[in-house]
């Protein structure tokens, strides 16, 4: 399983009841109706069983007498009644086991987004579908409907127990003592599967992230001729499954006919046991009619039961996941009393800056940095020497390991994550765009933009022309992920994002970098403008885009190893920043 979701503990029903009761408080009178619904619909079972003891006795025994016409009537009476109580009992349980699921899915949504950058590194898509969604339908939705089962259930047993004794103690105790014997297997159900739907879980995680992957990667699929391979995966993961549901019905299945076993040994010792009884006198033939109906009604339930409360234990295994996910404690949130950053006055200042993904080796190290408030300065170096690091360290994406970094002299990390995000613009490489209209991904940066404010950004990245041309303007679909627009057209509109915005720091992640010479061209200008009086961050593999930067940064190894001017960089004989630009330009 991934790094970051916990292992699930150990839970008792009390504990499972606490974790649960703040999501159940808010339905409390709807849920315990339903419980208290179920109790009439079980003992009501007992009618029948119980109206046969005199209907047995005065018109199959003594003939002679009139046949009591008013007890069909009852049990059709009762029986119409308990039909009404399991459908109300059904539609509250629906509706308090859905209300307390969407809860709890918006309770975890909201701890999801909540958690930082590196949680998603260490969890794939597959992880968060099951673990935020897919658990709370399991948790919730099928804990109710098996908690009614259960309730009505043990009411009906109760209610037909007392039939039992009421027609004959001694054939009652043998009952009893097989009901017992039945239920005896069941006290270890969620011993024997909790591993293996530990393990279940894990591979069902893979398969959301191949469907997921096959819809994200599908041109690289195509390209590649990857179907074979793809396929290979999700049958190979699909096969892991089967064995570990078969090792569950392995652990589990068998508890069912034993139960069916023992159930039909209770009823043949009371038939062998009962005939003596009746032989003797000591009961009559109405009562043991009557014991035998209640009998079996109260064993025929038992047999399946097993099922039933596999499904539950399932329940309160997804529970225990779900409150580990609730327990998680973000590693980046706010400092107590912390600070509203409302502009940058002076500048930035990296100290002593260090910092590792995983412990032990170091990405990062002893990075000593100041860029002044307004300046322009450029990132570049060999892949992988650290560069997008150092920069996603300033929205604390994640958070130094080593040093700090200062905004006007304080530490960044007493500020408010949303004052600090507020005041920082970021352009990716490949920019995320969200379903919905080009309207709707510009307000983004500033929900409350103006109509006026939407087409200045427009035009100033050169998207205004593109935008009129379109049928429904402003408020075309764009499809997933932006799916409808061009490389450069997705670039420009991220970065009208980040205009409207209007943040004072601004960081440009290889923004042109996967685009031809001619969107390159158009989206520069657009940058050009996103630019203008602030604070910006630019890491370029293209160096004809940064020399005119205020200061140009080399980074290597993680570690600064020149820094100057384009000019004053150039003139390094044997420099870093040289070989890169004439290892560029040698051939133009």
């Amino acid at each position: 399983m991934a790094k970051n979701v916990p292992v699930e503990l150990k839970m008792s029903f009390h504990q499972h009841y606490q974790a649960m009761w703040p999501f159940v408080k808010p339905y409390a009178f709807r849920a315990l109706l339903a419980i208290l619904i179920s109790i009439p619909i079980g003992a009501l079972d007992s009618v029948v069983a119980l109206a046969l003891k005199p209907y047995m006795d005065i018109v199959l025994v003594d003939k002679s007498a009139q046949s009591p016409t008013y007890i069909p009537f009852l049990i059709i009476a009762f029986t119409s009644v308990q039909g009404g109580l399991n459908y109300a009992a059904t539609y509250l349980n629906t509706w308090v086991g859905t209300k307390i699921n969407h809860d709890v899915k918006r309770a975890l949504f909201k701890k999801l987004l909540s958690l930082e950058t590196s949680f998603f590194d260490d969890n794939d898509s597959g992880v968060v579908i099951q673990r935020f969604s897919t658990d709370t339908d399991t948790a919730c939705t099928g804990l109710l409907e098996n908690l009614k089962t259960f309730f009505s259930r043990f009411f009906s047993s109760v209610s037909l127990v007392c039939v039992l004794i009421y027609n004959s103690w001694q054939l009652s105790i043998i009952a009893i003592i097989f009901l017992f014997g039945a239920l005896l297997p069941l006290t270890s159900v969620k011993r024997r599967i909790k591993n293996s739907i530990a393990r279940s879980v894990e591979e069902t995680t893979k398969i959301y992230t191949n469907y997921n992957e096959t819809h994200n990667g599908n041109k690289t699929i195509s390209s590649y001729n990857l179907q074979s391979y793809i396929y290979s995966k999700f049958d190979a993961t699909l096969k892991v499954i089967f064995k570990l549901t078969m090792k569950i019905v392995q652990k589990t299945g068998w508890m069912t006919p034993l139960m069916h076993i023992i159930v039909s040994a209770g009823i043949g010792g009371v038939i062998w046991y009962g005939s003596t009884l009746i032989v003797e006198g000591k009961i009559s033939a109405g009562n043991f009619v009557s014991f035998i109906t209640a009998l079996v009604l109260l064993y025929t339930p038992i047999k399946s039961i097993g099922k039933s409360f596999n499904n539950v234990q399932i329940s309160f295994l997804a529970i225990e996941r779900i409150i580990d996910i609730l327990n998680i404690q973000p590693k980046i949130e706010n400092a107590h009393n912390s600070k509203t950053l409302r502009h940058v006055k002076q500048g930035i200042e990296f100290q002593n800056v260090a910092f590792e993904y995983v412990p032990g080796v170091p990405v990062l190290k002893n990075i000593n940095l100041k860029v002044k408030a307004g300046s322009n300065i450029a990132i570049v170096g060999n892949s992988g020497g650290g560069k997008t690091t150092l920069v996603n360290l300033l929205p604390r994406f994640y958070d130094t390991t080593g040093g700090k970094i200062l905004i006007d002299g304080v530490d960044i990390k007493k500020y408010s994550l949303e004052s600090l995000r507020n005041n920082i613009s970021v352009v990716f490489q490949d920019n995320f765009l969200f379903s919905g209209t080009i309207r709707e991904n510009i307000l983004l940066g500033k929900p409350d933009a103006t109509e006026e404010e939407i087409n200045k950004v427009l035009k100033m990245v050169y998207l205004d022309t593109f935008v009129a041309g379109l049928e429904h303007g402003l408020d075309t679909e764009i499809g997933e992920r932006g799916t409808s627009l061009s490389g450069g057209q997705k670039q420009r509109l991220a970065i009208a994002r980040a205009l409207i915005k209007d943040a004072p720091i601004v960081i440009l992640d290889e923004a042109t970098s996967a685009l031809d010479n001619k969107s390159e061209a158009v989206v520069q200008k657009a940058i050009e403008n996103l630019m203008s009086n602030r604070t910006v961050f630019v890491i370029a593999h293209r160096l004809s885009t940064i020399k005119n930067a205020g200061q140009i940064v080399v980074v290597n190894d993680g570690k600064i190893i020149e820094s100057g001017t384009h000019e004053e960089l150039l003139k390094k004989s044997g420099g870093a920043y040289a070989a890169l630009y004439n290892a560029q330009f040698k051939n133009a």
